[in-house]
């Protein structure tokens, strides 16, 4: 298994998330219980802050239009496991070098976070915790997966101006981020919530504000 570094060796506005996250489950990010261990497709993304230009950021990306899974959507680097990998965190770094181009090297892992169900896509998704020590240049490697690579702040995305929530027509209601051009909702929405509030980031926002999921896209 890929080894973690000490929860001690992250610069100080991180480490509150960190200790934070020893002690949660999966009720912190989703009310979806995960299925039964054994059953599901094993996925991990790589959750990757660091000290960005703007403040401390987190490394999101947005999948090309032209997928047949999840066309469009903000997302977290990762994927799918594959046999070859050596846990979770192996994945998560794999995924997210092919997708993005960020060197392993440079990111040091902290913690496993509880594994998450995406029903939509029968997925159970190791979240994994991570510094961006020495940060790397990062941009789509593949514009048939990849459609955009962005580095987006922390107070970007505590903004009560940012936040919202989304409604669509299956019923689907959850947070949603506006971030320069693109709009973050959905499973990494998800966990961007719980993320500020377990690292005490979170700024009070209207949650009364809903707005209809295909207009909010239109609007990104």
């Amino acid at each position: 298994m890929t080894a973690l570094v000490s929860p001690e060796d992250v610069p100080e506005w991180m480490s509150g998330l960190v200790k934070a996250t020893a002690e949660i489950d999966h009720r912190a990010f989703t009310r979806i219980s995960p299925p039964p261990e054994g059953t599901g497709r094993e996925a991990a993304v790589l959750m990757l802050f660091g000290d960005g230009p703007n403040g401390p950021d987190v490394l999101l990306l947005r999948r090309a239009d032209t997928l047949g899974s999840h066309p469009g959507q903000v997302a977290f680097p990762g994927g799918a496991a594959d046999p070859t990998d050596d846990g979770p965190v192996d994945t998560a770094l794999r995924e997210a070098f092919e997708e993005t181009g960020v060197l392993r090297e440079g990111v040091r892992p902290v913690a496993t976070l509880p594994k998450l169900y995406v029903p939509v896509s029968g997925f159970v998704v190791t979240p994994v915790l991570a510094h961006w020590a020495e940060p790397s240049p990062v941009a789509p490697v593949d514009p048939a997966e990849t459609a955009a690579v962005a580095r987006v702040p922390i107070a970007h995305l505590a903004d009560p101006a940012n936040r919202f929530r989304v409604t669509h027509s299956s019923g689907f209601v959850g947070p949603a981020f506006s971030a320069p051009g693109m709009l973050v909702w959905g499973f990494t929405a998800g966990l961007l919530n719980g993320l500020l509030a377990l690292g005490g980031w979170e700024r009070p926002w209207d949650t009364t504000d809903v707005r209809d999921l295909e207009l909010a896209l239109r609007a990104t």
